[in-house]
């Protein structure tokens, strides 16, 4: 369950009165999406409608039947996010946006390389296209889809290329845990070597490369690396 002080309002005016619930707002869009896969206790702070939640004041069973024809609170829920509209503070939602900027600009220089120079694009370089591109960040829109459309809006102003590249890592034994820990969500195979040592391949996003690298290479100065063709 969502806590009061991360909550935020959705709200619906309807026959001249105001309901509101409080809602987590990581997960405003996955629940009209499909809210069958979150519980209403993970989503709701309060598992209640309010006239004026931050009073308390809650309607009566009256007016809830007159303005929803129901008492069941996930449906008036899906009402009200349906009519509705979420209320942020100022601060509440410029963290959100900002939060969200970062997530997306993280996300194109880990994963997408420059196709001339087969190297990411820096961080500051990536943000300051956005800027230009105007891209306005939902604070509410999922995130895959905003990468989606960010993506689309800098392709025109810097070149961008998503591709993948296959890295062997061979390491002694005693690195095996803390490396393949760390490799283990981009393994393709693996094996023990007959001197003990232990061997991998993994596929990653091109823009992950040199950071991958110098992972391993903190876990085990040993360790040795080479890019396969594809």
């Amino acid at each position: 369950m969502v806590s009061l002080d991360n909550a935020v309002l959705a709200r619906l005016e309807k026959g001249g009165k105001r309901y509101e619930a409080l809602v987590d707002p990581d997960l405003v869009e996955q629940w009209k999406e499909d809210s069958s896969n979150i519980q209403l206790d993970e989503f709701m702070a309060m598992d209640e409608i309010f006239h004026d939640a931050r009073a308390g004041e809650r309607p009566t069973e009256e007016a809830l039947m007159n303005a929803f024809e129901t008492l069941d609170v996930e449906t008036i829920l899906k009402f009200i996010l349906d009519k509705g509209s979420i209320q942020l503070t100022t601060a509440q939602r410029k963290a959100r946006v900002e939060h969200m900027r970062q997530q997306i600009i993280h996300h194109i220089h880990s994963q997408a390389i420059d196709p001339k120079s087969k190297s990411p694009h820096p961080r500051t370089r990536i943000e300051l296209a956005l800027q230009e591109s105007k891209y306005s960040v939902d604070p509410f829109k999922r995130l895959e889809e905003q990468i989606k459309d960010a993506i689309a809006k800098l392709k025109p102003l810097i070149p961008l290329s998503f591709e993948s590249v296959r890295l062997a890592f061979r390491v002694p034994g005693s690195a095996y845990g803390s490396v393949s820990q760390l490799l283990r969500t981009y393994q393709k195979k693996e094996g023990w070597l007959e001197n003990g040592d232990w061997a991998c391949v993994i596929e990653i996003p091109a823009g992950m490369k040199g950071d991958i690298i110098g992972q391993v290479l903190k876990r085990s100065n040993n360790a040795e690396v080479k890019e396969l063709s594809s």
